[in-house]
């Protein structure tokens, strides 16, 4: 909750709380906020219990955490049933790139090269992905009344 308080500022809460509170009232206060926190802790516990007890049997493996829809989802992607564990391992993702960056530049790879030669030859095939000459930036495009 607190880690990204450094050392610094907490001496100066402590030093601002012993101003504000005064060194005799301190402890009271201290363990004023410390009760009510221990309260909030089991009312919480004490609803989630509550309502696990009212959903059933079946919902007996239930996390709040779930809820989270950040959680959920990482939940329900873990999830080996789906396969995507082995889709995300079979994808190599510097690989693909470098294949479309060969393509565009108008270089053969290694398996590009391989799979062309055992296609017996025929570009049908392959996409080409050189780059096409620009239009004259002068030429406007044609009018049409109707768009207007």
């Amino acid at each position: 909750m607190f880690n990204d308080i450094g050392p610094l500022e907490l001496v100066t809460l402590v030093v601002l709380a012993v101003l504000v509170f005064g060194p005799d009232k301190l402890p009271k206060m201290i363990q004023d906020v410390t009760r009510t926190i221990r309260k909030i802790r089991e009312f919480s516990e004490s609803a989630k219990h509550d309502i696990r007890s009212e959903l059933g049997p079946e919902f007996k493996d239930f996390e709040f955490e779930d809820l989270n829809p950040k959680t959920f989802i990482r939940k329900q992607l873990d999830n080996d049933e789906l396969g995507i564990k082995e889709i995300r391992n079979g994808f190599d993702l510097k690989k693909e790139m470098a294949e479309v960056a060969d393509a565009v530049h108008g270089r053969e790879t290694d398996s590009s090269s391989s799979s062309s030669s055992s296609s017996s030859g025929s570009s049908s095939g392959t996409v080409d992905m050189t780059k096409k000459p620009e239009k004259p930036r002068d030429e406007r495009p044609p009018y049409d009344a109707d768009a207007t």
